[in-house]
This record gives C-alpha cells, sequence and structure tokens, in this order.
C-alpha cells in the first residue's frame, strides 16, 4: 500500500453535515360510524424524527469511514392518522467515532463534545417532536376542532469532527531517532520499522503493562509514537504537522535523540522549537529526555554526545538506552510511572465553568419569549419575538389554518407577550414575526 493512501485512510478531521429527522404531522380526522352522525375528533400524533446519535467505537482509530458521505440524515417520523393512531417514531441514526474524537462548531469556537471514554455516547442533533392530532384540542367550547400541529422540524448543523489520539503518554523525536523501535519494546503496539525516514505515516498507540518492568499492572499506561517532526512541521513541512495536535492531549513526552547522529544539541531544540512554535502550552509539558542507541556507540562518543547535548538542556536528567538491546529500559518505564502518577494527582480539580461542555435542553427554557427588535415601516411595526417554547409553536402551527391561528393567538396572550407589546405602543396594523413566520398584531 502506497504511503499516500495510507495517508489518506488516516483521516483525523472532518465536516459533516447533520440533520436529524423531522417529527410527523398530527391528522385531523373525526370518527364515521353508523348511526353517530356527528363522531368527535380522532386524528392521532404524528411519529417522532430520528435523533443523531455519536457513539465511540474503540475499535475505531480513524475518521477515514465517516469520507464517504458528507450529510448524515436521521428518518422522519410518520403522520398520524384517524382512529386515533399514532405516526411510527423513526430510529435514530448512530454514527461511530474513534476514542478521542472533538465535535466542534463549524468555526471551532465552541465544544460540542468531547468523547474522551469508551462506550460514550451523545445526542448531537435531536429529532423533531410529532405534531398533535386534533383530539387533543377538543374542548367543551369547541367540539370540532378543524386543526392539529404539524411536526418540528428536526435539529440540523455543520460540526467538525477531529481525531485526537487518547494517550497519556506521547513518544517524539526526530524521524530515525527510535521511536518505533521504542514503542514495540515496551507495549503491545506492532509498527513498521525500517532504516529510514518516515516509516512511521500514522501514529501508533500501544498499551505499556508495568508488570513486564516487575512494577504493578494497575500502573499501566498508554503510549503513542507521533510520526517523525522535522524543521518547519509547525507550517506544513515533512509529516509531523499532520500530527503534532495528537500530541496536546499527552500528559507526558517522551523525548528520544539519536545519540548517533551529529549535533545532538541541535536536534534536540529543532523539535523544543517546533513545540514552540505550534502550542506554547504542549511546549510547556513536561518531557523526560532519551538518548537511543546505546548498541552503536561507544563510551568516548556517548560522553561526548551528553556533553554537547546538556549545553541545550541544562540540569535536565538524561536517560541513556538501546531500544535495540534494551539496555535502560527498566529505569526509563519506572521514571515515567513514577511522573505520570504524580501529573495525574496534581490532575483531581473542579473543572472550570469554561471546560464544561453545555447540556442542551431543546425545548426548556425558563424565558418564555423574548421582543429581540421592532423595526419601523411604511405599513405599521414589525415586532420580532424569540424564545425557544413560542418558536416551537409558531414552527407546528399551519398558519394556512384559522384556528390554527387562533391558537397562537391564545398562547401570545397566555405567554404575556400582548401585555409587552402594549408596553412597546403596539396598534392594529403592525406585525409580529416569530421565526420566520408572520402574523398580524391583534390588539
Amino acid at each position: 500500500m502506497s504511503s499516500e493512501l495510507i495517508l489518506f485512510m488516516f483521516c483525523d478531521e472532518i465536516t459533516l453535515k447533520l440533520i436529524a429527522g423531522n417529527g410527523g404531522n398530527g391528522a385531523i380526522s373525526f370518527r364515521r360510524e353508523k348511526y353517530v352522525p356527528k363522531g368527535g375528533p380522532d386524528g392521532g400524533d404524528g411519529g417522532r424524527g430520528g435523533d443523531i446519535i455519536i457513539r465511540v467505537n474503540h475499535n475505531l482509530n480513524t475518521l477515514y469511514h465517516l469520507t464517504s458521505n458528507k450529510v448524515y440524515k436521521a428518518e422522519s417520523g410518520a403522520k398520524g392518522e384517524g382512529n386515533n393512531r399514532f405516526g411510527k417514531s423513526a430510529e435514530d441514526l448512530t454514527i461511530e467515532v474513534p476514542l478521542g474524537t472533538l465535535i466542534l462548531s463549524k468555526d471551532k469556537s465552541h465544544i460540542y463534545a468531547d468523547l474522551n471514554k469508551p462506550g460514550e455516547q451523545i445526542i448531537i442533533a435531536k429529532g423533531g417532536k410529532g405534531g398533535l392530532g386534533n383530539v387533543h384540542f377538543k374542548t367543551s367550547t369547541h367540539q370540532v376542532p378543524r386543526f392539529a400541529e404539524t411536526g418540528e422540524p428536526g435539529e440540523q448543523l455543520d460540526a467538525i469532527f477531529e481525531l485526537k489520539l487518547v494517550a497519556e503518554v506521547g513518544i517524539i523525536g526526530l524521524p530515525s531517532a527510535g521511536k518505533s523501535t521504542l514503542i514495540s519494546v515496551i507495549s503491545n503496539a506492532r509498527p513498521k520499522i525500517a532504516a529510514y525516514h518516515f516509516t512511521t505515516l500514522t501514529p501508533n498507540l500501544g498499551m505499556v503493562s508495568m508488570g513486564r518492568f516487575g512494577g504493578s499492572d494497575e500502573e499501566s499506561f498508554v503510549v503513542a509514537d507521533i510520526p517523525g517532526l522535522i524543521e518547519g512541521a509547525h507550517k506544513g513541512k515533512g509529516l509531523g504537522h499532520q500530527f503534532l495536535k495528537h500530541v496536546s492531549r499527552t500528559k507526558l513526552l517522551i523525548h528520544i535523540i539519536d545519540g548517533y547522529l551529529p549535533g545532538i544539541g541541535k536536534n534536540y531544540k529543532t523539535i523544543r522549537n517546533e513545540l514552540k512554535k505550534f502550542d506554547k502550552n504542549l511546549a510547556n509539558k513536561e518531557e523526560i529526555i532519551v538518548v537511543n542507541k546505546l548498541d552503536i556507540l561507544d563510551e568516548a562518543m556517548l560522553e561526548k554526545q551528553l556533553k554537547e547535548l546538556k549545553k541545550s538542556i541544562g540540569k535536565k536528567k538524561i536517560f541513556t538506552i538501546s531500544a535495540v538491546t534494551h539496555a535502560g529500559l527498566k529505569p526509563l518505564m519506572f521514571e515515567v510511572s513514577k511522573k505520570l502518577t504524580a501529573l495525574k494527582k496534581k490532575e483531581k480539580y473542579v473543572v472550570k465553568e469554561e471546560d464544561k461542555i453545555p447540556v442542551l435542553h431543546p425545548h426548556l427554557d425558563k424565558i418564555k419569549f423574548k421582543i429581540d427588535k421592532v423595526e419601523k415601516t411604511a405599513t405599521g411595526k414589525v415586532f420580532y419575538i424569540s424564545g425557544k417554547r413560542i418558536e416551537q409553536l409558531a414552527i407546528m402551527t399551519d398558519f394556512n389554518n384559522q384556528e390554527g391561528i387562533e391558537r397562537m393567538y391564545s398562547y401570545i396572550d397566555k405567554f404575556g407577550m400582548k401585555k409587552s407589546l402594549e408596553k412597546k405602543k403596539a396598534n392594529l396594523g403592525d406585525s409580529i414575526i416569530i421565526k420566520g413566520k408572520r402574523m398580524p398584531y391583534r390588539p
């Protein structure tokens, strides 16, 4: 398989249009029984539209399976029928995504969901309510209601799905520093390994069992090797720019350096500069510095390389290993485990308000209505009204049906909107617009 095809199949960002199903219309119907000349209303309710549900599937590691369809639409509910028969509710549409998927608004200013638990699921777009049939509108003074509600449209949105790998430890470094070899010997990951740059074309995830190194299996952790970064990666050079964002979710970095290459201090700084230029917070993550390839370094060369590296890193501790012979791996793994434990303890903090993902209740709103603006025209004033409940009523009202319009007027009065409009000097000839639907103001 070519490298271009592998990179294409590893899709980590995609924009999708999500359209939940519309609710079915309520029915206008009257009983037709033998010997009953005037049967009462028996119009059934419309069915509920299908929700769009996003669910984590831990077997997935890419968003590639979503690229064949840019619009996902749930089914609509069936319309109600006579004899009080309800319309069938539609099936929900479930979209599966990998662990670590972020769902963002189209401009990336808002996070709808951050899915980082196996099996986690959310309703991203709610299906519309089915309209009530005319059986619900019979009263002692209105025995023959000749109107029903139309179905509510389903919610729809354009959303960006962005995949961030969920790993506690990220292995970073220049190409051929030994990242793939290291992850293959410390975890259950089995990446492709070869003696040339850019062997790794997609990030590899692996589970490190500390029991293998004499520790406790309860201290095990997930590690990811991040494909080769080079100078200018933050601008799009090499492969690293596609995967830098995956490092941001890790708690700890293992910075692996090829101990055999010349310019060891410069090589270290190259990666550090790329992290800073991509994300300052990423550059501030704690790192463990590792010099690899002890198996091909004699003592004199190792001493020289470490001396040069210390000029660039100051007093930071350096671990020396051979990923090939496994020399030095045990102390390195225990250092990683110790630092992870300490970092996890620090993470026990109260969630900040800005970090919370809001839970939306589409049809619940303490404010019943709001007069957004008043526009003066040649024929009178136009009052623009908003509010989730009144908007829902307007959407589900057939404005071609006079009885339906009368019901809207009753709610306008019930919600106190009429009094508010009177205070705004509303007069006969003025208009009200709710969710794009216009109706005359009635004193």
